[in-house]
């Protein structure tokens, strides 16, 4: 048979440990010094022993400094608009957020058919986010990123679209922001290269919409959506105020 092992109650000091003769109450350990049975994380610094030692004393602590400004409080934001500029059919979406899920308010997409002037579809993409923006109110809007075209053309284009969306937004007083393309796919599909019809079915089933949003317009209520879940929590990469 195997001889037990009887466990001792003493308690093992290291080698330096010392009580003062006639001292009471706790003796406290003080780094740097590690024994094998204490771990690398347990003990107090002696500053910290010094604090210790002044509020056994009665000594007040000293007052904690606060800053000389204050970070901003967050602003709780409920009505986001989203838009994907573009020259013959620019989309937008609105979404108002609450304790529930995300619920679609407006959407669609600003048509321009082929043979009218640059000017006109420009003009008629102000007129109708300046609608939109009497009739919802949201409180922020959220554009696509820019992108690399390779003909300039088009990149032109494409910006004038995007020149007047943003012109009429600013000019209602919203916070603009931008998110890159493939970061909303990320967000919403799980993946950065994601089609338009894998992006508007996401957005239909997480809006709860019964019809299939058009493309432009799913894409512009993926933006709000995007930004909705950045602020809900802590993200590294922020969208970029513009």
């Amino acid at each position: 048979m195997r001889a037990r092992t009887k466990t001792s109650n003493r308690v093992i000091r290291p080698p330096h440990f010392r009580r003062r003769a006639g001292s009471t109450g706790a003796a406290f350990l003080l780094l740097p010094w590690r024994g094998p049975w204490q771990n690398s994380r347990v003990g107090i610094s002696p500053r910290q022993f010094e604090q210790m030692k002044d509020r056994l004393a009665g000594k007040s602590p000293d007052a904690i400094s606060l800053p000389a400004t204050l970070p901003e409080p967050i602003v709780t934001i409920r009505t986001i608009l989203g838009v994907d500029p573009s020259l013959r059919g620019t989309g937008y979406g609105v979404i108002r957020t609450g304790d529930s899920k995300p619920v679609a308010v407006a959407h669609g997409t600003i048509a321009c058919p082929k043979d009218w002037e640059r000017s006109r579809c420009l003009s008629k993409i102000s007129q109708t986010l300046r609608d939109v923006l009497r009739e919802h109110q949201p409180e922020v809007c959220i554009v696509e990123g820019l992108f690399f075209a390779q003909n300039l053309k088009t990149a032109i284009i494409m910006g004038e679209a995007r020149g007047a969306a943003m012109a009429v937004v600013s000019e209602a007083g919203l916070d603009i922001y931008e998110i890159a393309t493939r970061k909303v796919k990320q967000a919403i599909v799980g993946y950065g290269a994601a089609q338009k019809i894998a992006v508007a079915k996401m957005v239909q089933r997480m809006l709860n919409l019964a019809e299939l949003p058009a493309p432009d317009a799913a894409d512009a209520l993926a933006l709000a959506l995007t930004y909705a879940q950045e602020r809900s929590r802590f993200s590294l990469n922020a969208p970029k105020k513009i």
